[in-house]
């Protein structure tokens, strides 16, 4: 649920914070005051659109932050790289975000120069990554964003839930994929022998070169460091020669010179103590070069020069670039890219090596897989199409108490096309689903995305959320545009029903209407105000008899005559317990 909400300079908000309570939350305020700007700010954080025009004039950056606590939702023991995450705690997992204390907090900004930057908690993330891990927050209907139920490939999700065959489903899943893994494999051989036999026979002349050529880790790196010094002997002893003569060998060497000085230094210290330190100072750098100068003779002592070695090296070296030209990216790639190759290599090899043999077995494999997969289609089919008559009449039933009568709702269920298992199913079965709309009587039914209204849309969507409220995971519903075109009896029992949904749910829902802002639970009103020739859009809770007042002004247009406060007050005893 949204636990609270900091708005800064966003559209004609200046700076607010407001804090949220779960259950039914309703936001009113006359035509103008900015409703729609705190749920635009809403979507802006989950990842909408930004554009510079949502900043504050006279403001060079909007930002928007929100707290959301995540329930204790179950994460899968095994999660493969190409799996999608199943709720909110699934996805941080995914991408190493922590939850603190159950809460997430989410951050973003744009600028007047068109930057924008999202946060969850303190890991930066892109745009997408936003609105994918908020889907599992939020639903905002009315306005074509954030609605899972806009989704086709949602609506099969849905209609399993209310089956009760999710976990059938998944089981199904695996199935379809080690039918599709298998499927790959004999293609693999079928594709042509003759081409997997050149390979298998080009894999095996790999492994036994690389084999026999007995290479080391870093061979290439250490032999080429080696023909460097043989190739630059003469230079090399020369200088060392030279070092070793300077430094030693010689009355007039470093070393003889030194030896003199330290004499004459420990003379000095005795007759003065002041010279000790030097003195010391001295001794030490005595033997630090004394040592050097014993290492650098030790070396020139070891120098050979070995014509045959530079040869075997030299040769070792060309070994190992024409083995790096074969397999791997370069000579001068590493030379583990050849390790590489050779492991792949010793793979193909272990699995293609009884080809035939492996065929038989894999056909009849995949013969069994498929009666199997086939079989558990239609079982979830059935079920489908039984569950799916079921949710027609119950939504149709709930879309009547809302304003709709006449309208009919209609799952679509259309068998896949093919002439093998693999094509006459899919990952979940055999069916494509659709959810579809009738708005009118004698009009056929449409998809969801192709109703005009708001206000409809808005109620076909409360009356699925009604429905799917059990199997729903998204914790926070926004209803926008739901009251457009109704009154009367219809609002109250729109009411009711936001109400009876918010049991289980965080709901916002922005209306004009007195009769549906009486069910809820907490009101929230946004008033204009002009300062200067700035305009401000203000929100804040009310409470006692400011919500009378406010339900007074929605009721008849005018918070002040007695009887439009004591109407107000008479609803909000009736439907909401009290003011």
């Amino acid at each position: 649920m949204l636990e609270d909400l900091t708005i800064k300079d966003f559209a004609l908000i200046e700076s607010d914070h407001l804090e949220f309570e779960n259950g039914f939350t309703v936001l009113s305020g006359e035509t103008g005051a900015g409703k729609s700007i705190l749920i635009g700010a809403l979507s802006f954080l989950l990842g909408g659109k930004a554009d510079v025009s949502q900043i504050r004039a006279t403001r060079n950056e909007a930002s928007v932050s929100g707290t959301f606590v995540i329930s204790n939702e179950k994460i899968r023991n095994s999660i493969g790289e190409d799996d999608e995450p199943i709720n909110a705690s699934e996805w941080l997992a995914m991408h190493g975000i922590e939850k603190e204390n159950d809460r997430v907090l989410l951050r973003r900004f744009i600028r007047d120069t068109g930057k924008s930057g999202a946060w969850i908690n303190d890991t930066p993330v892109t745009r997408a990554e936003l609105a994918q891990f908020s889907s599992f927050l939020v639903d905002i209907h009315g306005q074509h964003e954030h609605q899972s139920l806009m989704k086709i490939s949602e609506h099969r999700k849905f209609l399993d839930a209310n089956a009760g065959i999710t976990t059938e489903v998944e089981e199904f899943t695996k199935k379809y994929a080690e039918l599709v893994q298998l499927r790959k494999e004999l293609d693999l051989y079928n594709s042509s022998d003759s081409e997997r036999l050149r390979k298998l026979d080009m894999m095996n002349f790999a492994v036994k070169e690389i084999s026999e050529a007995k290479l080391k880790k870093d061979e290439d790196v250490e032999l080429e460091a080696e023909q460097s010094r043989l190739m630059s002997f003469e230079k090399i002893f020369s200088d060392v020669d030279s070092i070793d003569n300077a430094m030693s060998n010689s009355e007039s060497s470093i070393i003889s010179v030194l030896k003199q000085i330290r004499r004459d230094a420990s003379n000095a210290a005795e007759l003065d103590k002041a010279l000790e330190p030097l003195n010391s100072r001295l001794e030490s750098a005595f033997y630090e070069l004394s040592d050097i100068a014993d290492e650098f003779s030790s070396y020139k002592n070891k120098l050979v020069y070995d014509p045959s070695r530079l040869q075997t090296v030299e040769d070792r070296l060309s070994l190992i670039y024409n083995l790096k030209k074969k397999y791997a990216s370069s000579v001068n790639a590493s030379l583990g890219e050849v390790f590489s190759y050779f492991e792949q290599a010793q793979k193909f090899i272990e699995s293609n090596a009884d080809g035939n043999n492996k065929k038989e077995k894999l056909a009849e494999l995949i013969k069994i897989l498929e009666k199997e997969v086939l079989l558990r289609a239609e079982d979830l089919s059935k079920k489908r199409i039984l569950s799916a008559k079921k949710l027609d009449v119950a939504v149709d039933s709930i879309l009547a108490n809302l304003g709709m009568l006449g309208t009919k709702f209609t799952v679509s269920i259309k068998q896949k096309e093919g002439n093998d298992t693999v094509q006459r199913c899919g990952p979940y079965g055999k069916d494509d689903i659709e959810f579809l709309i009738s708005a009118n009587p004698g009009n056929p039914p449409m998809p969801l995305a192709k109703i005009a209204s708001g206000g409809e849309l808005s109620r076909v969507m409360l009356a699925l959320k009604t429905i799917f409220a059990k199997a729903d995971t998204v914790e926070t519903l926004v209803f926008d545009e739901i009251d457009t075109g109704i009154g009367g009896e219809v609002a109250v029992a729109v009411g009711a029903h936001i109400k009876n949904l918010s049991k289980n749910r965080q709901i916002f829902c922005i209306t004009h209407l007195a009769s549906i802002a009486v069910y809820a639970d907490n009101q929230i009103k946004i008033e204009k105000s002009v300062s200067g020739e700035l305009t401000s859009s203000n929100v804040y809770f009310v409470k006692g008899n400011d919500r009378v007042k406010e339900i007074a002004r929605m009721l008849s247009g005018d918070a002040d005559t007695a009887q439009s406060m004591e109407h107000a007050k008479s609803l909000l005893e009736k439907y909401s317990g009290g003011i």
